[in-house]
């Protein structure tokens, strides 16, 4: 017996690349830069004899993961036509000592999603869990990602709301 089956053709993927450069200041600071991009001061943080109010590796490392969740998020509601009203959160990442050295165990996201209308809460929190299985960022690192979604209605001036839900 023959066999009809036909081998499927390999996809092509593309491969990405980003640029950064960093030029130190002194002490455990420098000046991030990316092509095309406002660069901004870098340093230590002062727990780890770092300054106060400048942006750490710490901070973009929970950042990015933060980011990269909520623009997954988006491109995939865009995709559905989900009636997005806002999208903010808040993300908190736990540093602990583990094996000798600080890690990142853990990262909390909190975002808060409001929809124009009830009908929309459902698909919101699958289109949600669906961006935080796939953010590329969370799935490039070994820190656990964790979700603390709340998503409500704009209806009765943003009253309405859906449990409180994690991922």
């Amino acid at each position: 017996m023959e066999s009809t089956a036909q081998a499927k053709p390999k996809v092509k993927y593309k491969t990405f690349r980003y640029h950064t450069r960093l030029k130190w200041l002194g002490n455990r600071a420098g000046m991030l830069q990316s092509e095309g991009k406002p660069e901004f001061r870098v340093a230590s943080p002062p727990e780890f004899k770092g300054e106060e109010g400048v942006w750490t590796p710490e901070d973009l490392f929970v950042a990015s993961v933060e980011v990269c969740t909520m623009t997954t998020f988006l491109a995939f509601s865009q995709k559905l036509k989900l009636p997005i009203v806002s999208y903010s959160s808040r993300a908190e990442g736990v540093l602990e000592f583990v094996d000798g050295g600080y890690q990142f165990t853990k990262i909390i996201l909190r975002p808060t999603i409001v929809v124009e209308n009830e009908g929309a809460i459902e698909q919101t929190r699958k289109t949600l869990h669906d961006a935080h299985k796939r953010c590329l960022v969370s799935n490039s690192i070994k820190a656990e990602v964790m979700m603390e979604p709340v998503v409500r209605t704009s209806e009765n001036n943003g009253t309405a709301n859906s449990e409180n839900g994690h991922d």
